[in-house]
């Protein structure tokens, strides 16, 4: 199993923060164009423990490949955590939790991940997985401090 781990700080209140990381679809505004993120079913505005979102992404060479999450576990204001229920990954648990701190919010992202296809998995891991979710999750970064104004 392999794990990353991403602290940022946004500068607005805890209310603020948790209404756009909880809804469904802001994920869209966070994830790079090329990624070719498409959400495929209606969303609610507010997500909701088992709450199932099936998308489209294209992670590898443009092509095109079902992703399907369950948000499983909510702690209003607190945490949420979703799961690959059909996807890329053998298992994929992604813990998205929220701290208030002195002039904003501390945002802790903990991805744990399997990647599948065996010996192949892990030769690739390091060489292509790791280096496009780093990506993923700087392009993230970039855009939520935009969107806050850090």
């Amino acid at each position: 199993m392999h794990q990353l781990i991403r602290k940022q700080f946004v500068k607005t209140d805890l209310n603020t923060c948790w209404e756009f990381f909880s809804s469904p679809s802001n994920l869209k505004v966070i994830t790079p164009d090329y990624m070719g993120f498409d959400v495929k079913t209606d969303v609610p505005e507010k997500m909701y423990e088992g709450l199932i979102i099936s998308y489209t992404v294209k992670p590898l060479l443009g092509i095109p490949m079902e992703w399907v999450t369950e948000i499983t576990h909510i702690n209003e204001k607190s945490f949420f955590v979703d799961e690959q229920r059909i996807g890329p990954y053998k298992m994929w648990h992604h813990e998205h939790h929220f701290k208030e701190i002195d002039g904003g919010v501390e945002m802790t992202d903990i991805v744990s991940y399997v990647i599948p296809f065996g010996i192949l998995g892990k030769l690739v891991q390091p060489i292509l997985v790791q280096p496009k979710l780093e990506e993923i999750f700087a392009y993230r970064f970039k855009v939520v401090d935009n969107l806050f104004g850090v």
